[in-house]
Order: C-alpha cells, then structure tokens, then sequence
C-alpha cells in the first residue's frame, strides 16, 4: 500500500500546481508561513518547509520585510 506523501510536499505540490496552472501568477504575493500553517493545520516548521522546497523549484522568490512571490519566469533560475 502506498504511504502517502508528506504534509509539506502536499502544500507545494499545491502550489506548485496553482503557480502552473496560472491561477497564481508571477509577482503575486504568497500567504506568510504563519498563514499557510494554520491554512492547512500544520506546524510552522512544515510551512517553512513547503515554503523552502518551491524556493528549491524555483517558483517563489523571497523578498526580505516584504513577504514571498511568485517567481517571475517559475521554474527558471534566477
């Protein structure tokens, strides 16, 4: 039987998928991890771990004191 995926790679698949799909798009703002915890009812460590892992994929970009967006062109290095 197979395990399911863990929380924080459920949330990026999310949003991966919306960022994609162009129901998000580049230069919006992204929800604080505090927003996305208490969105999906799980612990701020595995927020910042989605979080971290859409950084990883290239499609957000943080911005200090101003909050995290979409990536300009996801999926391509800045």
């Amino acid at each position: 039987m197979p395990t399911a995926p863990a929380p924080f790679k459920v949330i990026a698949n999310d949003f991966t998928t919306k960022i994609k799909s162009g129901e998000l798009k580049p230069g919006d703002k992204l929800p604080s991890t505090r927003q996305i915890a208490d969105q999906y009812g799980v612990s701020m460590n595995t927020a910042y771990r989605a979080m971290s892992l859409l950084h990883d994929r290239d499609l957000i970009i943080g911005q200090p004191g101003r909050g995290t967006y979409v990536a300009e062109r996801p999926g391509q290095p800045t």
